[in-house]
Order: C-alpha cells, then structure tokens, then sequence
C-alpha cells in the first residue's frame, strides 16, 4: 500500500503572461507537483514545467465569467492537498500583488496544512518595462504608485484620488470599466494633458497598446478596441519612453500647429 503524501501547498507568482518570465523557483515547485490549480491569467505555456502526471484544474475567473467562487477555490486547494500531496497554486502575476494570496494562505494553514510562496514578477512593473517605460525615472518621477481600479465591492478605489493629486506615476490594474471615473478625477487636477498608455495582454503574443493623454485616452481605447485585461499608465514617464516618444513628439507638434 502506496504511502499517503505530505500535504503541502506552494503559490506561485506565473508572472506577467510571457511564459519564459516564470522564475526558476516556480519552475522548480511546478516540478515537484501533484495538483496545479491556475488561473485565467497564468500562460498555459507554464504548465509543460509540471509533470505530465500531475493533475491541473483551471479555476480561472475573467468578467462576468468565474469557474469557480474564491470559496469553493479555497476548498478546492486544501481537498487537493489531503488527497494527492503537494499542490501548487499557480497565480498570475505576483500572488500577493491584488491576487488573494494571503487570503488562501489563511485558510490553507487553518487546516494545519504547510504552505510557502514563490513571488512572481508583477504585471504592474513588467508590462510597462515591456514597452520602455521606467516607472521612476530621475528629474521626472520619484514614485509609483499601484492601485486596483475595481475594489472587492466593485467600485473605484479611493486611492486613485489621492494618487491623481500626486506627481507620482500611477498603475492601475483591473480598472479599465471604471476609465471614465478615473479621466474624471484626473481632470479634476488639471492633468488632462498627462501621457497615458493602456497595455492590454502585456507581454504576451497578444499585447496590444494606446497611448494618449488624459484628454484623449477613451478615443484612443474605442479606435484601437482595447479592453480587460489591461494595464493603465498615467504619469510623465510614460513620454519617455524610447518606443513612445515619436508619438509625444508628433502629438505635441500637430497641438502646436
């Protein structure tokens, strides 16, 4: 009679969505798993590091569209780990970065069950590094800030507020429904005319983009038919960008005329 396997339960970081931008230690955990549980924005690609055996669940959740509930998804985890061992619960992103990380560890480990976690690059610094924008830049911003556009009661976090007064350059993840709102309270300060750039898919075959001001950003989103799931970038590094800064340059230039 086999012998029952050790309970145990790594989170993952899958990373941005470019599949070579799992870490080595992620790697590593996929290989030694028994379960994977994934999610809609951890590239498939990934899973080729986990045993052919092993068993993969997609709980993914999108819009509109959840596989599962974040409550039946916790259960799922710990029924999993008592039954076949070690599961590792592939998360995009950074787990911790708006992914419900510590809120699984919770209840994992309320059951007795170990669990240990492997961080993964977040989309909030890559995906804008993909097209060359540098989030602090000397001379032109000191900070960043990173905020959830949509909150768990499904409106628009406060912080966007308070960011929209600051120079700092401002990420905002999951927020592309509330775009109107977020331009309103940009205006609000005097910014309609700060570079912004919407990154939709980033860092993947599918990544498209737009880049505009405050002023122009929902004409730019209906031409280019950019949607979720996307990054939005608001701040002056944005215009520094070597793969963006023709675009300044010709905007600027036709305000001028």
């Amino acid at each position: 009679m086999l012998k029952k396997k050790q309970p145990i339960v790594t989170l993952v970081g899958a990373g941005p969505g470019d599949p070579d931008l799992l870490t080595i230690k992620g790697a590593k955990a996929l290989a030694e798993a028994d379960v994977v549980l994934y999610d809609a924005l951890a590239n498939e690609e990934i899973l080729t590091y986990a045993p052919k055996k092993a068993i993969k669940i997609f709980v993914g959740k999108r819009k509109g569209c959840h596989e599962y509930s974040q409550d039946q998804i916790n259960q799922l985890i710990v029924d999993n780990a008592l039954t076949y061992g070690h599961v590792v619960r592939l998360k995009g992103g950074d787990p911790f970065i708006f992914g419900r990380g510590s809120e699984e560890i919770d209840f994992i480990e309320s059951f007795g069950i170990p669990t240990s976690v492997v961080p993964g690059i977040s989309s909030s610094i890559a995906v804008p590094a993909y097209q060359g924008i540098s989030l602090t830049k000397r001379g032109v911003s000191e900070s960043f800030w990173v905020i959830t556009g949509t909150t768990s009661d499904r409106k628009l976090s406060n912080d966007v507020a308070l960011a929209a007064q600051s120079s700092a350059t401002v990420v905002i993840l999951m927020g592309m429904s509330k775009l109107t709102q977020i331009i309103d309270l940009f205006q609000k300060e005097s910014k309609g005319e700060t570079p912004v750039a919407i990154i939709q898919n980033g860092t993947t075959d599918q990544e498209k983009i737009g880049v505009g001001t405050i002023n122009t950003i929902e004409q730019v989103v209906a031409q280019q038919q950019l949607s979720s799931p996307a990054i939005i970038v608001i701040g002056e590094v944005v215009k520094e960008s070597n793969k963006l800064k023709g675009f300044y340059e010709e905007f600027i230039a036709k305000e001028l005329k």
